[in-house]
């Protein structure tokens, strides 16, 4: 007790010295432990006692309270995009494909490790939905984040495969973990919690489970901790209308193929189980029904060659059918359990070097357009369970000190930029998969810094060629006839909750955004526009006059 009493007097003794940088912290850190003869605090333990406001404290000043709780923040770039990314893994199920490259362990789903960060966690958790979220919403909170705007990542491998009923359970339960966190958070943490902690058994039937999930999901859009977008990752020759229909039930507002690459032989060789053609098929019905499409992309594959890799990658923004809205980059490695673990043994497959993947990647960089997200360079695969390819796991920074330029949303970025300056509108457009898409965005004027962006697609309006092609009814929006497509609304720099101090998000960017792509519709004679919002920001778009209709917001553009 008096240890304690000890240890919370030098933390407040802490709190009350003027701290301006990382390296006055760090200072005064050491000051306080050798005051005290106590260790070196990590910043969870000093933000457990910070005050909630320290305004409201005489010990701060405002400005001085909300430096001291960022120099505190723990990997303060995970919410620096606007979001809060929450990560959970669906439970080992059988998988379609028997992928050359792709290891396969015991108690895992296909394709992970165990000793992957996402799947520790996960196993902990004992794969359980529900704990799987409040316990990485926990984690945010103790590391200083703030996580009121959750994107929801569900991965473990082909969620098209998985059974439908096993897949209402998993993301009624990650909606009513979100929704019931605000009053559960300070409770025990997952490791302590079993299996059967969770709001839905999945012994209900799939109609109660579709109801319970249609509740959940209306809770969440005045919760706390709203659900803002849904990520599914699945297999390009997985999807059709009736699937992305389910998706859209979820609540999924992107979808992640595996692409790998765009060569049907080397597709084949490392017995994929599809080609280009499905690729472009599922892309082009992604985009038709609103999705935020991401591309997995594997250079470095048996048959491939650097030339080979940089020629498709360069197709993948000079085809229409293509046109990916994000990028990660997953370079192929040798790991235990795969086919090619045994290729590579018998000395059939050589990875690329390191020098020579990296002059690759920043090739593809250096052409990656201004409205593509380049989210991840390497997969999160730990060292120890690399036999053979790349082990720079932080290629990114490497390239970012040696002065490599990139384009891509993800590196112009506004981030922790508290206000916005030299700010103009740009917008360009370009055609994909039968349609026109818009990228509407607010950058500084030397298009360094990017704050905000929107996404708007006009469905089969005019075709590469220049010739005017026939509007056809698309599903979902078969009752919507003239109908035009925002596929995201984002607005850059750090995670700010509603009701809190304005950054650049709340400065008014997105509607702004919103109000010129209604302008397009309206000028391309639109008569509709859908947005495939997420459930938490339904209320946003009802605001500016959208309403709810078909699990999109619709709204009549008025000429």
């Amino acid at each position: 007790m008096k240890d304690n009493t000890q240890k919370k007097q030098a933390i407040a003794e802490l709190l009350a010295a003027k701290i301006k940088t990382s390296k006055d912290l760090m200072k005064i850190k050491r000051k306080i432990a050798k005051k005290y003869k106590l260790g070196i605090f990590s910043n969870p333990e000093i933000l457990k006692e910070l005050p909630t406001q320290g305004g409201n404290n005489k010990k701060y000043k405002n400005s001085d309270f909300n430096n001291l709780k960022r120099l505190l923040k723990k990997r303060a770039v995970r919410t620096m995009s606007g979001i809060a990314p929450v990560a959970v893994l669906t439970k080992p199920y059988p998988c379609p494909g028997k992928c050359a490259y792709c290891p396969t362990e015991k108690n895992v789903p296909q394709s992970y490790l165990s000793n992957e960060p996402a799947v520790m966690r996960a196993i902990r958790c004992n794969y359980n939905p529900y704990v799987q979220v409040q316990d990485r919403l926990r984690a945010l909170i103790a590391n200083g984040h703030e996580p009121t705007k959750i994107e929801l990542i569900a991965i473990g491998g082909t969620w098209s495969y998985l059974p439908k009923k096993y897949k209402y359970w998993y993301i009624a339960n990650c909606f009513a973990a979100a929704n019931q966190f605000a009053s559960q958070k300070s409770k025990i943490t997952c490791a302590r919690l079993t299996g059967e902690s969770q709001k839905y058994n999945l012994n209900l039937s799939i109609n109660k489970l579709k109801k319970n999930l249609s509740i959940e999901q209306k809770k969440n859009e005045r919760a706390k901790y709203k659900i803002i977008g849904l990520t599914l990752e699945t297999r390009p020759d997985y999807i059709d209308e009736k699937e992305l229909l389910e998706m859209r039930e979820f609540g999924c507002t992107r979808v992640e193929i595996g692409v790998q690459c765009l060569d049907d032989e080397i597709l084949k060789l490392n017995k994929r189980g599809h080609g280009v053609k499905e690729i472009a098929d599922a892309t082009a019905l992604l985009k038709r029904f609103g999705f935020k499409v991401t591309y997995h992309l594997m250079p470095g594959l048996p048959g491939a060659t650097p030339a080979k890799d940089f020629k498709m990658f360069k197709t993948l923004f000079s085809d229409e059918r293509f046109q990916p809205d994000q990028i990660k980059f997953y370079p192929t490695v040798v790991t235990r359990g795969s086919l090619l673990y045994l290729w590579w043994k018998q000395g059939k497959y050589k990875p690329y070097s390191d020098k020579v993947l990296r002059n690759l990647i920043i090739k593809c960089k250096s052409i990656v357009p201004e409205y593509v997200r380049i989210i991840r360079l390497i997969r999160d695969i730990p060292g120890e369970s690399i036999i053979a390819g790349n082990l720079v796991t932080n290629l990114r920074q490497i390239m970012k000190d040696e002065g490599v330029k990139c384009r891509c949303i993800r590196c112009r970025e506004a981030r922790e930029r508290a206000s916005i300056t030299n700010c103009q509108m740009r917008i360009t457009n370009y055609f994909a998969s039968g349609g026109e898409e818009y990228f509407i965005a607010f950058e500084s004027k030397d298009r360094k810094i990017l704050y905000g962006f929107c996404r708007l697609r006009l469905p089969n309006t005019v075709i590469a060629s220049g010739a005017t092609a026939e509007r056809s009814n698309l599903v979902p929006f078969n009752k919507y006839n003239n109908t035009a497509i925002i596929r995201e609304l984002h607005v850059y720099g750090e995670l700010v909750s509603v009701g809190n101090n304005k950054k650049i998000q709340h400065s008014g960017l997105g509607k702004k955004l919103l109000a010129e792509a209604e302008k397009i519709a309206r000028k391309n004679n639109y008569k509709k526009i859908v947005v495939i919002s997420g459930v938490g920001v339904r209320g946003y778009y009802r605001k500016l006059g959208y309403r709810l209709g078909g699990g999109y917001m619709v709204k009549r553009v008025k000429n």
